[in-house]
């Protein structure tokens, strides 16, 4: 995903300018680097990100990586734009970083991502009674998930839809951390991860990755449905969730008519 922003910057998709990029592995640094035409700085560690005269800085790598260099970027006076939003469901981290925003007066930022319809979660988030958000991927989009760490369910010996996990939100992104980062959006923009219930299908059959979201509430009932493609670099996020990152992106470096929140 990371790749991805860096080649829509280096394109003129986002007005902007990529001026540093770092990465765990510094060979895939380099040849990300490699393949843009207006080459940036390598930093050493993620913490010199911000160290340097930027305006905003992208986590595209892992919730981890929020939890580790969130605070310092907003310490900095920098905004900042999280991929892995799974990382705000521990409550002390988002305490963390939302009270270092009210402090340092800057903005995060949280791509809608592979799915649609926050904006009416969010306006209805006081008079919602149930949300849930049912996803559906094909069984190797989710391998590799902690969950699998303790559970019986071998992936590879499924031949039908089948059920393999239901429950909280803040479970479901803590068991699969790079796989349902849309269930922290949904419990963000709704009535909280404890009360958002998740259900993930594998379903061998499937070549999309699709979500289901459904909230009833005093004013109406909301229905979502998005079919995705997966990204074809990485079948565990969507092609939507990159194109979403790039659209939020284009947004704060452009001035001109805004659509939406």
């Amino acid at each position: 995903m990371g790749t991805q922003i860096a080649l829509a910057i280096d394109s003129g998709k986002i007005p902007g300018i990529l001026t540093h990029v770092y990465d765990d592995s510094k060979e895939s640094s380099i040849l990300l680097v490699s393949k843009l035409n207006n080459k940036p700085e390598i930093v050493e560690n993620s913490h010199l990100l911000s160290s340097h005269s930027v305006d905003i800085v992208v986590e595209a790598a892992s919730q981890n990586a929020v939890r580790d260099d969130g605070l310092s970027i907003l310490q900095n006076k920098r905004d900042f734009m999280i991929m892995s939003v799974g990382a705000l469901l521990d409550e002390s981290v988002y305490d963390i970083l939302y009270d270092a925003c009210e402090h340092f007066k800057k903005t995060i930022y949280l791509p809608s991502g592979a799915i649609a319809g926050l904006d009416g979660l969010k306006s209805v988030k006081n008079e919602l009674d149930s949300v849930s958000i049912t996803t559906t991927k094909h069984p190797r989009s989710l391998k590799g998930a902690k969950f699998f760490e303790t559970s019986e369910i071998n992936l590879d010996s499924i031949t039908t839809s089948t059920i393999i996990f239901e429950g909280t939100a803040r479970d479901a992104v803590s068991l699969f951390p790079a796989n349902i980062n849309v269930a922290a959006l949904v419990s963000l923009s709704g009535i909280g991860s404890e009360k958002t219930s998740v259900k993930i299908i594998a379903d061998p059959e499937t070549d999309k990755n699709t979500h289901y979201i459904e909230a009833i509430g005093k004013s109406g009932n909301m229905t979502f449905t998005i079919e995705n493609n997966p990204d074809p670099q990485n079948p565990k996020t969507s092609r939507l969730a990159i194109l979403s990152a790039i659209e939020t992106l284009r947004k704060y470096c452009s001035g001109g008519i805004q659509i939406g929140t």
